[in-house]
């Protein structure tokens, strides 16, 4: 079923933000709404996405593959996207990812066992100073978290996993 069945009402709004002619423009919240239902964009929905501003798929794909904040595949409930750029590694970034690993026995890129996490490494987000830092991100939007040490990160993990949140 498409977007516009679906949340009529939300692809409207989105819509009419931009002139028709422009309303390719509207990639981005339709891409966002879209992953809000399963955590993450199907081929189906950037199809739908695409015919609906009346683009090309692939378009729509690269969007979703140069954003960190889309994906096109079910990974953790929650993905760690931990600052590795040189300012962040300079304040110790890399020693907390590979510490990161090693507590969640995972390398980058993969999830924990239990589906909880999906660890990844990203580029610039914009706290430069208060690294080490991550946000997490979820189907409820975005958290920062700055200055960050490997305790204080495997305690808010432990806080994840007792919150009774439904893992799939």
């Amino acid at each position: 079923m498409s977007l516009a069945k679906k949340y009529p009402r939300e692809v409207r709004q989105i819509l009419a933000k931009y002139p028709p002619e422009y309303k390719r423009s509207a990639v981005m919240p339709l891409l966002y709404l879209a992953q809000g239902e399963q955590g993450y964009i199907t081929k189906e929905a950037m199809q739908d996405i695409a015919d609906t501003l009346e683009i090309s798929l692939t378009e729509v794909g690269a969007i979703v593959g140069f954003y960190t904040l889309y994906h096109d595949k079910k990974e953790g409930k929650y993905r760690m996207q931990v600052c590795t750029d040189l300012p962040c590694a300079l304040r110790g970034a890399e020693r907390f990812m590979e510490s990161m690993c090693a507590n969640l026995g995972i390398k980058v890129g993969e999830t924990t066992p239990d589906g909880l996490i999906t660890l990844e490494a990203v580029t610039c987000l914009a706290a430069c100073d208060r690294a080490p830092m991550f946000q997490i991100q979820s189907r409820d939007g975005l958290k920062y978290y700055e200055d960050m040490t490997v305790d204080k990160t495997m305690e808010l993990i432990d806080t994840l996993k007792k919150s009774g949140a439904e893992v799939k």
